[in-house]
């Protein structure tokens, strides 16, 4: 039976030099898209390497704790209580879609092992959801003010490529959107699983500051040189 084909995301792409040599998958959070996270580019210290920032847009669905109110969404979100209610088919349809931009990258000449998964809220929990299953070895998984999804098949359905990869893992300790319990929680149960996460914890709600954006900066020099 023929597989369908993959249909891409529409994504900005902003490379840093011509012919890069690395990329940096970057997820929106709810309600946003793939303009959200541009401008950080420019304020992002990075290691003198090209690097291609893929910043995708997620598709647009109805988001029922809002109300059944349609944005762009990498799942439904039931309730507040997202750590039961999730939505496995929505996870799963995008952890596809972002499978797919994977694949491109390394159609272009980048192998996985230079990619780096990253994302925002929503994003960032799909980041780590698809950088635990992948086939290749990837460079790194950023997660911000994420969490860990469909947090009791990870054991079953991780890939031993990525067993040993670096997690960069920041987040606000008054955070009101996805509580810093529920992200100390998911380290807590990825270094049960034996994965190494770098931790930072930043004094500011569901958002990004100035040191988180440093701090990014030495991960990315790390993982990417």
């Amino acid at each position: 039976m023929q597989s369908k084909t993959q249909i891409l995301l529409p994504a900005i792409e902003v490379e840093t030099r011509a012919n890069p040599s690395h990329a940096i998958i970057w997820l929106h959070g709810l309600g946003a898209d793939g303009n959200d996270f541009v401008p950080v580019v420019k304020a992002l210290p990075l290691p003198p390497v090209g690097i291609r920032f893929v910043f995708p847009h997620a598709p647009m669905m109805p988001v029922t704790i809002n109300g059944g109110f349609v944005m762009r969404a990498w799942y439904d979100i039931v309730g507040a209580d997202f750590g039961t209610r999730q939505d496995e088919h929505g996870i799963r349809a995008s952890q596809e879609s972002i499978e797919a931009l994977v694949a491109r990258e390394v159609r272009r000449g980048i192998p996985a092992s230079r990619i780096v998964l990253a994302g925002f809220s929503q994003g960032g929990v799909m980041s780590l959801h698809v950088g635990l299953r992948h086939r290749g070895k990837l460079a790194g998984l950023m997660i911000l003010s994420g969490y860990l999804p469909l947090a009791k098949a990870v054991e079953a359905e991780r890939n031993s490529a990525n067993s040993g990869i670096s997690i960069f893992m920041g987040h606000g300790s008054d955070d009101p959107i996805i509580p810093v319990a529920a992200a100390k929680a998911s380290r807590q149960q990825l270094a049960d699983l034996g994965y190494e996460v770098e931790w930072h914890e930043y004094r500011m709600p569901h958002s990004v500051c100035d040191q988180e954006i440093a701090d990014i900066g030495a991960w990315l020099r790390k993982v990417l040189l």
